[in-house]
């Protein structure tokens, strides 16, 4: 099989990312993913000189790999954050997320974006009957410690929300939604152009260095000089960035996408067309796509593997899922990275001479585009750069960029599942 994205279908290149290389900037961007668009939207708007510098093409990383899951909260369940941060901290938190949605819908109604974004819900669904009780857990303290409501979905409800023998029940979060990455990503960049941003493609960070208050950025293309640096790179963060690399680490997420259903059967896999994901720790999260697709995603591997084998796992574990779809075909696979730090939060700050943002973890379509913004507020000197966890983004214990753990991690995790 080879590696086809379906989200890269019918996408053109925004205008202006064309654009040569310039000698200066006030602020250089390294990543052309929604935090570094959304940031070169926001300072352009300031009237910011500002060039993205992508090495590959807009949204080629994880910006144009995920699921298109718009989801409040972050990776760590909300007891783990009220436990770490405390219940003003992780309410705070739990709030900015909030907020990222309403940041990212406001910035599609107001640019135009045709995107196919909807506020569908989401629904994590209980791998095991003991997974439920962590579920309606998770909806008390939603609702007493942070004011948000959810549902739990007990095992005789959810027939009305997936057609699968899986399992148990789910807790259902309004507040989510789902839209086409490549085009939100293809929109926003469009957008940063008409702000006045410039994005160049096919440029590569090679290193940098500083001198009387500017960086100069050596690149495949040339130098470029500027008084400012966001590193956008998330889980591709390369050897030009050192110590940022240090502390991210990139773990690979599959997707297959079926052949085109017949629009009752897609709708009878999924009635009320919510984005869903279960407790496993070896997660798997799947929707419905505008033509009638169904999009089975996962960690197939948590070692080095093909494109073919990755394929296949989640088409297997698909099939366990959705009996019906046994005889059907798949007609897209690929691969993207989820950048994980070691808390597993998101994170923003300074290391190296650059600012940095980075750490989504799975949650990053609308926390990516709102940090961003917040960035670009930040680096346009009108507001400080946000604080999010309190705490520093820590580097790994003998880690430099190669992962070398993962296997370990995915062994400990199949023995999780098993114990659960």
């Amino acid at each position: 099989m080879v590696e086809r994205c379906l989200w890269d279908e019918g996408v053109g290149a925004p205008g202006g990312a064309a654009a040569p290389l310039p000698g200066r900037t006030d602020v250089a961007i390294v990543g052309g993913g929604y935090t570094g668009l959304s940031a070169a939207r926001t300072l352009a708007r300031h009237g910011v000189a500002v060039a993205v510098l992508e090495r590959h093409r807009i949204g080629w990383g994880a910006s144009g790999r995920n699921g298109g899951f718009v989801l409040p909260g972050f990776q760590p369940d909300p007891d783990h954050l009220t436990r770490r941060y405390g219940v003003a901290r992780a309410r705070a938190l739990f709030a900015a997320s909030l907020e990222a949605i309403g940041c990212l819908e406001r910035l599609i109604a107001d640019e135009s974006i045709d995107c196919g974004y909807m506020r569908v819900g989401s629904v994590t669904l209980a791998a095991r009957p003991g997974h439920l009780r962590h579920l309606e857990r998770s909806r008390v303290t939603l609702g007493t410690r942070f004011g948000h409501r959810t549902e739990l979905v007990g095992r005789a409800d959810l027939r009305e929300e997936i057609d699968s023998p899986c399992y148990h029940g789910g807790l259902l979060d309004p507040a989510a939604g789902s839209l086409h990455p490549g085009r939100y990503c293809a929109g926003l960049a469009a957008a940063a152009v008409r702000a006045g941003a410039v994005i160049v493609e096919g440029i590569e960070v090679l290193g940098t260095s500083s001198a009387g208050g500017r960086t100069t950025l050596a690149t495949s293309g040339g130098p470029l000089t500027a008084s400012g640096v966001l590193v956008a790179t998330n889980g591709y963060t390369g050897p030009a960035f050192p110590a940022l690399r240090r502390r991210v680490v990139p773990i690979g997420s599959s997707i297959v996408a079926t052949r085109r259903l017949e629009p009752a059967v897609a709708r009878g896999l999924l009635p009320r067309g919510r984005v869903m994901s279960d407790t496993w720790h070896r997660l798997h999260y799947f929707r419905r796509s505008d033509d009638g697709r169904i999009l089975f995603g996962g960690r197939a591997s948590f070692t080095p593997t093909t494109i073919e084998r990755s394929a296949a796992i989640l088409t297997r574990a698909m099939r366990e899922v959705f009996p019906s779809l046994a005889d059907e075909p798949v007609e897209y696979a690929w691969t993207g990275a989820v950048c994980f730090g070691r808390d597993r939060m998101p994170h923003a700050g300074r290391a190296e001479g650059v600012h940095y943002a980075v750490g989504y973890a799975g949650h990053g379509v609308a926390f990516s585009t709102w940090l961003g913004a917040r960035m670009g507020d930040a680096l346009a000197g009108r507001a400080p750069v946000p604080e999010l966890t309190g705490e520093p983004l820590r580097a790994i214990p003998l880690y430099a960029g190669t992962p070398w753990f993962l296997p370990a991690v995915g062994g400990y995790y199949r023995i999780k599942d098993w114990l659960s």
